[in-house]
């Protein structure tokens, strides 16, 4: 459900918000995905750190059975659960939102409410402009379909574009939420898993992230807000692929150096730093 309305909310925030603020507000919409990264590691945080308090254990390499406590069974089952109370509050919401205009024009052909829908959200009188939309949406679903030729050229070079941005993207900036982790260790910014028992790993994990996330994820997102009606989709997209691909290759090509003692600082700013150019750039554009 929540991969479905990833991309529908760009899309109904799109079909509601004006030309000229189009682009902040559909930024915006996408980056709230930057808070939910930050509440995730907040509760993360405040959970582990709270059972560390209570049960304390060895760590691993004097004691590897002891240094997971039972109770640390509770800990991300807690998280994970948790994860549903902004779930129900979507669908809450959800459930209170009116169809855009267009569906409600063309699939349930209803005129009358799309106007109503619409001016209700954009609080403006759309009474005398009613007909006239509506006629033109019409007119233009007949123009083409989507698996029609006349599709494939006016659109099937943004949409190959668009999907193959995306692809590569993703391929960089979630590999990287996934081993963020071991990156952390590999240059000693945390200490080595066996030092550590299983709660204070998830809470210096979770704080690690954390701080990645307050520093360098949601600044990029608002950066897109705040410019992309300024500077365009396009500069924003090429200008992120650019940069990330500048500071990945600043942490590859002399990885020896940053897993040397001291030199921890300068990687950790490095790689939020091509999280805040994933997100000022093609994470929010495509």
């Amino acid at each position: 459900g929540m991969g479905g309305d990833y991309p529908l909310s760009a899309t109904i925030m799109s079909e509601y918000a004006n030309k000229r603020t189009r682009g902040a507000f559909i930024a915006a919409v996408f980056a709230m995905q930057g808070f939910g990264n930050l509440a995730g590691g907040i509760v993360a945080i405040a959970v582990s750190a709270a059972f560390k308090s209570r049960f304390d254990a060895p760590a691993y390499k004097d004691d590897p059975a002891g240094s997971t406590v039972p109770q640390a069974d509770y800990v991300w089952r807690i998280v994970l659960m948790f994860g549903a109370v902004p779930a129900l509050l979507t669908y809450y919401w959800r459930m209170k939102m009116p169809e855009t205009a267009r569906y409600t024009a063309l699939v349930a052909k209803n005129a009358k409410q799309a106007t109503s829908d619409m001016a209700r959200v954009l609080d403006v009188d759309l009474a005398e402009e009613r007909q006239k939309p509506v006629e033109e949406l019409e007119r233009r679903r007949e123009e083409f379909g989507l698996f029609s030729r006349q599709f494939a050229k006016r659109h099937g070079l943004h949409l190959l574009g668009t999907t193959v941005c995306w692809f590569t993207l993703d391929i960089a900036f979630y590999s990287q939420n996934l081993f963020q982790k071991d990156m952390y260790a590999a240059v000693n910014w945390l200490p080595r898993a066996d030092t550590m028992n299983a709660l204070e790993e998830m809470f210096r994990i979770s704080r690690a992230q954390t701080l990645v996330a307050l520093c360098g994820t949601i600044p990029g997102y608002w950066f897109t807000v705040f410019f992309i009606d300024i500077v365009g989709r396009f500069a924003i997209q090429l200008g992120g692929f650019f940069f990330m691909t500048a500071f990945m290759l600043g942490l590859a090509i002399p990885y020896h150096h940053w897993t040397t003692p001291g030199h921890h600082v300068g990687f950790v700013v490095m790689y939020a730093l091509t999280f805040f150019f994933a997100n000022f750039g093609p994470n929010a554009t495509t």
